[in-house]
């Protein structure tokens, strides 16, 4: 089956490859794994026995972080080597001085993970969510390498729990512990026969909160919404956008923030506002931003400050590509909209069934839920605290995951 593995990640990445001159992800991702290895052994000492941590892009890495920073917070001289699948994930932290070194994930074959453990000696393993590679848990296992899962979630459609997926079933048992999001996920774990489990929840909820907390101002957004309502859009793309357009002009008083989950289809966005008084974050220079009804956001690194200005949040992803993070626009209190597509993302699921959060299928379906806003302000009030609730309580999966692998060490 290893073998197997390997040639299927092998052909995964000739496709990569031959797709590489017309497509900048598939680009990144095979220039950048160019003598991965050779560069591993030399910016890795033989003695530091790094806490290796993987991500497979931003996103996880967002859940990686809390651990990254309690770590250095109660272990300074531990190093950690953290790695990723996705060049969204690695070009955009590749400079991050939170962890010691930062790299891409060498491809899942026997031969690499042999080597990669052999130069990295790392001191455990820990994977986020759903970084599942067949030949490293071996590796690792056969090595005596503690592995853990943070954030893990579970769902029965998944392979693990079909006939077919019974072989991989015997990797996830290597896991010296596997901290999931809820307690379905732990039902299907034991269903297998997987009882190293922890429901810890989700440690975005500690990134997101401290965040919040350290927040500072944001001039342009103060500047652009002024005394009006606000929509902050975020991580969209076209469908959302669309559906933005129609129902801006049906808003009094609103203004919309709009941030493109790829900042490189800021001409697409600006050409979706045409219609209004639109303006880009990099064409602002000394323009009076309070006579523009669109601010197009076409800079990474500003949106998880930019949900505490919204009156509404609306999060992109949940009509084709996938829900995106819902509770950087969470911490804040506001109310949420995204698409219909978002029974894949337990918090999403968890705020809709608590009235936090609002999926919409067109423009009419969130028109009638700020109607509604409008007419009853003590239920905006209460949709607000859910949120803000919500996330206040899931806080604190950082410090008992800590403590699980750490107590002992």
């Amino acid at each position: 089956m290893c073998i197997l593995i390997s040639i299927a990640v092998c052909l995964y990445s000739l496709a990569v490859l031959l797709a590489s001159p017309f497509n900048e992800k598939a680009r990144l991702w095979s220039s950048g794994r160019k003598r991965l290895l050779e560069r591993l052994a030399k910016a890795v000492d033989d003695d530091d026995h790094p806490v290796w941590i993987h991500s497979a892009s931003l996103g996880e890495y967002e859940q990686a972080r809390p651990i990254i920073e309690k770590i250095k917070k109660e272990r300074p001289d531990t190093k950690i080597l953290a790695t990723f699948f996705s060049p969204s994930g690695y070009e955009i932290r590749k400079n991050d001085p939170l962890p010691d070194y930062v790299f891409y994930l060498p491809i899942d074959t026997v031969r690499n993970a042999r080597r990669f453990l052999r130069i990295v000696h790392p001191s455990m393993a820990i994977f986020i969510k759903y970084e599942f590679w067949y030949n490293y848990m071996i590796e690792l296992r056969s090595n005596n390498i503690p592995f853990y899962y943070v954030s893990a979630i579970f769902r029965p459609n998944q392979y693990f729990f079909k006939p077919y997926g019974r072989w991989f079933v015997n990797r996830l048992r290597g896991a010296s512990r596997i901290f999931v999001q809820n307690d379905e996920s732990a039902r299907l774990l034991d269903g297998v026969g997987i009882r190293q489990v922890e429901v810890c929840g989700d440690t975005r909820f500690d990134r997101v909160a401290a965040i919040a907390e350290q927040s500072a101002p944001v001039e342009m957004a103060e500047k652009f919404k002024g005394q009006s309502n606000l929509i902050v859009a975020g991580s969209t793309w076209g469908p959302d956008e669309a559906l933005l357009a129609q129902l801006l002009p049906q808003l009094n008083g609103y203004k919309l923030l709009v941030a493109p989950h790829e900042i490189s289809r800021k001409e697409d966005v600006m050409r979706t506002f045409a219609g209004f008084k639109t303006i880009a974050y990099s064409e602002i220079q000394h323009q009076d931003l309070g006579e523009y009804d669109v601010l197009v956001v076409d800079t990474i690194g500003l949106l998880n400050k930019l949900y505490k200005y919204s009156t509404l949040s609306y999060v992109g992803g949940a009509f084709k590509t996938g829900l995106h993070n819902i509770l950087e626009a969470a911490v804040y209190g506001v109310p949420l909209f995204f698409g219909p597509q978002y029974s894949h993302f337990n918090e999403a699921v968890m705020l809709v069934q608590k009235g936090g959060a609002f999926p919409v299928n067109n423009a009419g379906d969130m028109w009638q839920v700020v109607q509604q806003f409008e007419n009853d302000p003590d239920a905006y009030a209460r949709v607000c605290a859910v949120c803000r609730e919500y996330v206040a309580a899931n806080v604190g999966a950082c410090e008992r995951i800590y403590q699980q692998i750490f107590m002992c060490v």
